[in-house]
């Protein structure tokens, strides 16, 4: 594959400007790198969080920045140290939070942050397993440490997150339960959930109780409710609430953010304190080792990705403004090279 010098990007120039379609020069690889050209890359809420600056607080960014933090594509160079690559492999992955930019002919990131995906995937369908996937493993499986048999319950399962999430617990043996719409109730049934809460009508704390595990993804007031319905020793793991003074230390992010933190996350602890449960704050983190793990369920058909609207290239923003309705059901994809 013959590698040109400049490429196609979206991007944006500051903090709450639109992004726009680009040319930029082709990323370098250090040694332990790989260079990977881009057919599909999935989108996701983080996305345009990072865009209008409310993730600064947390991982500055340099900017211009392109946009898209998960891919499926083809290996077209490695790094001197690079062993279990070559050219031509069809990967996916995440990039860290320091090399985002999956909307673009291409992108150079560590060799541990991607995976060859499993035949049973093409390169759109492959593209909306990275983030969600390793988001959803790390809040059940790291933070929660979810057990068979256990009791789970996962809001908004008909989202992105969501439709991963559940199909993952199921396949480690829990019991679980979500919330959706009564149109998308067929949905997350077929996807293993066992008990679907129809939010229309029933709010899930009125009725829930003596849970090990909550993945919240709606924050706010659902975020303060769900510590009523586990069980003493539950687990509660939030990707959309405040970070805690552990998170800052784990992050190394320094002590004055990790003191801010402490600060503002100190109503949850208090209500963790309160129900004697445990809180975690969770940003996903890349790695191919557990892409592997997602690769081997998906094979052995525990895990299939909900793909909801497919969009060209030159459709990202359009696609952007999709997602961000929060009407989307699964996935949202964008055609890079498709």
């Amino acid at each position: 594959m013959k590698i040109p010098t400049q490429m196609k990007a979206f991007r944006f120039n500051r903090y709450g400007d639109p992004a726009e379609n680009q040319r930029i020069p082709v990323p370098e690889i250090g040694a332990d790198e790989v260079l990977v050209y881009i057919h599909n890359a999935g989108l996701n809420p983080v996305d345009y969080k990072v865009q209008a600056g409310k993730m600064k607080m947390i991982f500055p960014f340099h900017l211009p920045l392109t946009m898209g933090n998960e891919f499926a594509g083809e290996i077209a160079q490695v790094g001197s140290n690079v062993q279990d690559f070559q050219v031509g492999d069809q990967v996916y992955g995440r990039p860290d939070n320091q090399h985002t930019g999956t909307l673009a002919d291409y992108i150079a990131l560590d060799k541990n942050e991607t995976a060859r995906f499993p035949a049973e995937l093409d390169f759109q369908s492959a593209s909306g397993v990275p983030l969600t996937g390793l988001t959803s493993y790390q809040a059940l499986v790291e933070l929660g440490h979810i057990q068979p048999g256990q009791k789970v319950f996962i809001q908004a399962g008909a989202g992105g997150i969501g439709t991963m999430a559940i199909q993952i617990a199921k396949a480690l043996g829990a019991y679980v339960t979500t919330t959706a719409s009564p149109q998308q109730t067929a949905l997350v049934r077929s996807l293993g959930a066992d008990q679907v809460i129809n939010y229309h009508e029933t709010y899930f704390a009125d009725v829930l109780f003596h849970y090990d595990l909550v993945f919240d993804t709606l924050g706010g007031q659902y975020l303060k409710d769900s510590f009523k319905i586990l069980k003493p020793g539950g687990h509660l793991v939030t990707i959309n609430g405040l970070p805690t003074y552990e998170f800052g230390q784990q992050h190394h992010l320094g002590m004055a953010k990790s003191l801010l933190f402490a600060a503002a996350s100190a109503p949850l602890q208090r209500l963790a304190k309160k129900y004697h449960v445990h809180y975690d704050f969770l940003i996903m983190h890349p790695s191919g080792a557990q892409l592997q793990i997602l690769s081997q369920m998906i094979a052995n058909e525990k895990l299939l990705p909900i793909i909801d609207q497919i969009y060209d290239f030159g459709e990202a923003q359009a696609a952007y403004d999709y997602l961000e309705s929060g009407h989307a059901h699964g996935k949202v994809i964008v055609n890079v090279n498709h």
